[in-house]
């Protein structure tokens, strides 16, 4: 059994989360699958954009396929960009944000 997904078919336009604000492009894969475990996402960044600083309940991956940002990490923020992974482990407090003129793309992973 497999699923495939598309960006075209389930991308979505919304605000930065965790109260991040900007402009972003949603990408929920496999949101719809029962008994999954794992969520993966993509997030397309506009120029401004961010995701908001806040309490990780999860470990969550972070890797970033294109663009630069800026990542806040329990107060250390550093530079970001193509080819960076980010772990962020359950109980610590992280932001991203947007820096440069092309978008930040990011994938995220986590349980």
């Amino acid at each position: 059994m497999h699923v495939v997904e598309r960006d075209a078919d389930i991308a979505v336009n919304e605000p930065g989360t965790h109260g991040g604000g900007g402009e972003t492009i949603g990408y929920s894969f496999f949101k719809d699958v029962s008994g999954l475990g794992l969520v993966f996402r993509k997030r397309a960044f506009k120029p401004g954009a961010a995701i908001g600083y806040h309490l990780q309940p999860e470990d969550e991956i972070y890797y970033v396929i294109n663009g630069r940002g800026v990542m806040t990490v329990d107060g250390e923020s550093f530079d970001v960009g193509p080819g960076t992974a980010v772990l962020t482990r359950a109980g610590s407090s992280h932001g991203l944000t947007q820096t440069g003129n092309e978008d930040l793309v990011i994938l995220i992973n986590h349980r």
